[in-house]
């Protein structure tokens, strides 16, 4: 495939989404630490990984896989998570991206439920659909995850099934173990729906912002 997977800095009202470097490890350290009982079925790094987790990330990005990013709260400046670009893949031409993964994604306990991850997707989506052309966008999450499936189905994204012992399970004592995966996806006659649906939800949040 000759299409390079290169994420540019993404920026909303209330989140910007900086290409993922060892500069964010200090903010992610504290933002991994936040509540873990929240991570449950995600793996997040602990505080002493954070460095180790950057490099495996930018050792993905280098083959050309992946395009990380941490989650930079504008209210802050601080990094507060981590999300990606992933699997892209093409069908038709080996100069157009067909179908593309959001994935890798985590967000500290005090970033969670304030609009941060709804604007991440609209602009990771939006990216995407409207400057790559993708057909397709898809998210996958441990079947179990139900506060990660409610999240994604509230993009708008759709249910598509489980796909059984699809990927390494990061529940603790489940080292070694395979999960089901539940699959959605987003097409481009669905994005402006799931777009329109999206900005709502972040005009919302940062109508709150505002007036806290």
């Amino acid at each position: 495939m000759s299409f390079t997977l290169e994420g540019p800095v993404l920026e909303g009202a209330l989140v910007r989404l900086e290409p993922l470097e060892q500069r964010h490890t200090a903010d992610l350290a504290v933002a991994a630490e936040e509540d873990r009982d929240t991570y449950a079925y995600t793996w997040v790094p602990r505080s002493d990984e954070v460095g180790a987790y950057v490099d495996a990330q930018l050792a993905r990005a280098a083959t050309g896989r992946l395009a990380p990013y941490a989650q930079v709260s504008l209210a802050t400046g601080r990094a507060v998570g981590a999300t990606s670009y992933w699997e892209p893949r093409s069908w038709v031409s080996d100069d157009r991206l067909d179908a593309i993964e959001v994935g890798f994604t985590w967000l500290a306990r005090s970033a969670q439920g304030t609009g941060l991850n709804a604007e991440s997707k609209l602009l990771l989506f939006g990216h995407a659909f409207e400057r790559w052309d993708v057909a397709r966008v898809d998210l996958k999450t441990d079947a179990r995850n139900t506060r990660s499936r409610t999240a994604i189905e509230r993009t708008g994204a759709r249910f598509e099934g489980v796909l059984r012992n699809w990927s390494r399970s990061w529940v603790p004592g489940e080292e070694g173990r395979l999960r089901d995966s539940a699959v959605y996806s987003i097409t481009t006659e669905e994005w402006p729906e799931c777009r329109r649906r999206l900005r709502e939800r972040v005009a919302r949040w940062s109508a709150a912002a505002r007036t806290a």
